[in-house]
């Protein structure tokens, strides 16, 4: 992972987190929440779990010892205690709280330095475990988990009767001149 890399993925999460609340949000309430037998349930219990994922990976990134000073902004995100807990009470809700999750993220990767991802990172998983691992690495992990649940997402949007369109990375990946 460089940052040019990381900055991609970040606009990426970004470009794909819009598209995806935009479709989801010509659902109703009751088809968003609707158990539709993935593993966080429904669409928005999907959605919301990205967000809950980023935000526990951010409050462990916020802990690097080589520090980053858009993190500081995660004081406004609450630490979750659980993997589903609910951030907001609706889409709307939701959505807001994305754009501005994604916001953060893209203002943060534009500080990485390959020094820093060079290094490893010392956190606690969920059950309290220390861990130390390639910062690099767990940043690669951090948009990969991304892809996979909103993989998911745009699944049980599609049973839904939602087309979201063309979600490959491939759309956003500037051309070369040749």
């Amino acid at each position: 992972m460089t940052p040019q890399i990381a900055a991609l993925m970040a606009a990426y999460n970004r470009w794909m987190n819009e598209r995806l609340y935009a479709a989801a949000g010509t659902l109703g309430a009751e088809a968003l929440a609707a158990d539709k037998g993935a593993f966080f349930g429904s669409i928005l219990g999907t959605l919301n779990h990205i967000a809950v994922a980023d935000t526990i990976w951010l409050h462990r990134f916020a802990q690097h010892e080589l520090s980053f000073a858009s993190l500081g902004a995660l004081a406004g995100f609450p630490q979750p205690s659980s993997l589903s807990q609910p951030l907001a009470p609706d889409l709307q809700g939701l959505r807001a709280y994305r754009q501005a999750l994604d916001a953060l993220i893209e203002r943060w990767v534009a500080e990485l330095t390959p020094g820093q991802l060079a290094a490893d990172i010392a956190y606690r998983n969920m059950a309290g475990v220390a861990a130390s691992r390639s910062f690099a690495a767990l940043l690669q992990h951090f948009f990969n988990h991304q892809t996979h649940h909103r993989g998911q997402v745009s699944t049980l949007l599609c049973q839904s009767g939602v087309d979201v369109g063309v979600t490959d990375l491939l759309a956003i990946i500037p051309r070369s001149e040749a």
